[in-house]
């Protein structure tokens, strides 16, 4: 993204701190994996959405005073040594030109500096509870501060956290954000098509994870969002399931949960479909019924809309669904009331999408009910499963063992909603058409 976007989202966020203020936004730390060995390093999104910025360990700190406002990055400072061993470091002067901050520091600065930008401020505005070892450096910075009274400096006396202000900056996608969306999401659809393509019987679950990940670095998304699901059988019942370590069995059908990451920003796709490429009658009713409320909620998406509307279309279609197919037992409203589809959809409808895979923002939660309205802009998933695990013994055997979620990604529009997953197969004809095409 270029460099003006992410100085409009500093614009923004700065209108909404106090007067006379330093704000801290700490950028995220490398983990270790084993000994001396890291996690490959991720950016922690909300300083990646203010900075762009992408290396470890660094710092913004926006002052406003008197309502004008300046920009400062604490970054690592060069080092030939360093940088011979791990690789080249943007360093003070390219990040201050590049990024489009004020001024920049090497981190080796940054108690000093800090601790003269904090004298006489009214407010300290952070992440607090976001990562204790900043929370530790802050109170420490505000410690020298405060020992400083005798000479006439003041420390500040209020705390904000500016989390929630970044969170509701980060639910309202821009143009910019939405195009790279879509680019994640073609690339992500794209590497669904080639898992229904490449599947067979007889293949392990991680040989189709290798498919996923092989499209997304291909073409661009060198990371997946989030670690890739591919459940075949009973084990698609396991909803967090990244064991991936299953024979593809015939007659099973296979649900893929997986997603790359783009600049940042995560697809988050789910597809199922027969590993032999032809649905048996049981996979077929069910599957239908859980794509149908599929598309009943998505078409229901529109500015001032929300998703307990949504979720309550999706449960009384799988509810009278399930009731027909014996799956549920009772009346009907009854059944609808007490939520009885819940046993088998046992998972929200969705939830906001974009630089995380579960993204900030406030569902507003009113009586457990998600009540926030669509606004133009705001990103989501709507994912809608049903799972009838193997040891069931309340329904009929043919239902056991049935796993099914469908997951699209979908932008709310101004005329309604745009689905950026949607090149993705998903009906049983498109599916089934789509499988038998790659076998010949």
């Amino acid at each position: 993204m270029p460099t003006s976007e992410f100085k409009a989202r500093r614009a923004l966020f700065a209108e909404q701190l106090p007067d006379n203020s330093i704000t801290l936004v700490f950028a995220g730390q490398e983990v270790t994996r084993s000994n001396d060995t890291e996690y490959l390093f991720c950016q922690d999104k909300s300083f990646f959405y203010l900075t762009g910025f992408p290396e470890p360990d660094a710092v913004l700190m926006i002052e406003k005073v008197n309502g004008s406002v300046s920009s400062t990055l604490f970054c690592l400072a060069k080092d030939p040594f360093a940088e011979v061993w791990h690789g080249k470091r943007i360093g003070c002067e390219v990040a201050k030109e590049q990024f489009g901050f004020d001024t920049a520091y090497s981190l080796d600065d940054i108690d000093s500096v800090v601790e003269d930008a904090l004298a006489n401020k009214h407010s300290l505005c952070y992440c607090q509870g976001h990562n204790p070892q900043h929370d530790d450096q802050v109170y420490t910075w505000l410690a020298q501060v405060k020992a400083k009274v005798r000479q006439g400096i003041s420390a500040p006396n209020s705390l904000v956290n500016c989390q929630p202000i970044i969170e509701e900056l980060r639910l309202i996608k821009s143009d910019a954000e939405l195009d790279v969306m879509r680019k994640v999401s073609i690339i992500s659809g794209g590497a669904h098509l080639r898992a229904m393509e490449k599947t067979q019987v007889g293949m392990f679950e991680y040989q189709i994870e290798a498919e996923l990940l092989h499209e997304f670095a291909r073409n661009g998304a060198r990371f997946a969002a989030y670690n890739s699901i591919v459940a075949g059988g009973n084990n698609a019942n396991t909803l967090h399931y990244t064991d991936n370590s299953g024979m593809l069995k015939d007659g099973d059908l296979l649900l893929i949960d997986a997603g790359g990451e783009l600049a940042g920003y995560a697809a988050d796709i789910t597809r199922t479909f027969p590993i032999n490429g032809k649905f048996t009658p049981e996979q077929r009713t069910l599957y239908q019924l859980v794509l149908d409320a599929q598309m009943a909620a998505i078409n229901a998406i529109k500015p001032g809309a929300n998703l307990g509307q949504l979720n309550d279309i999706c449960q009384h279609i799988l509810t009278e669904g399930l009731l027909n197919l014996g799956i549920l037992k009772g009346d009907l409203s009854q059944l609808i009331a007490d939520k009885a589809c819940k046993q088998y959809f046992i998972h929200g409808l969705g939830h906001w999408l974009g630089l995380d895979v579960h993204d900030v923002g406030d569902y507003q939660m009113k009586d457990k009910r998600q009540t926030r309205s669509f606004q133009p802009g705001m990103v989501m998933t709507i994912e809608p499963g049903l799972y009838i695990p193997a040891g069931d013994q309340n329904v009929d055997q043919k239902w056991r063992g049935l796993g099914i979620r469908i997951e699209d990604n979908i932008v709310v529009t101004e005329q309604g909603f745009e689905n950026l997953s949607e090149q993705v197969p998903k009906s049983v004809d498109d599916i089934e058409r789509t499988m038998q095409n790659a076998k010949r």
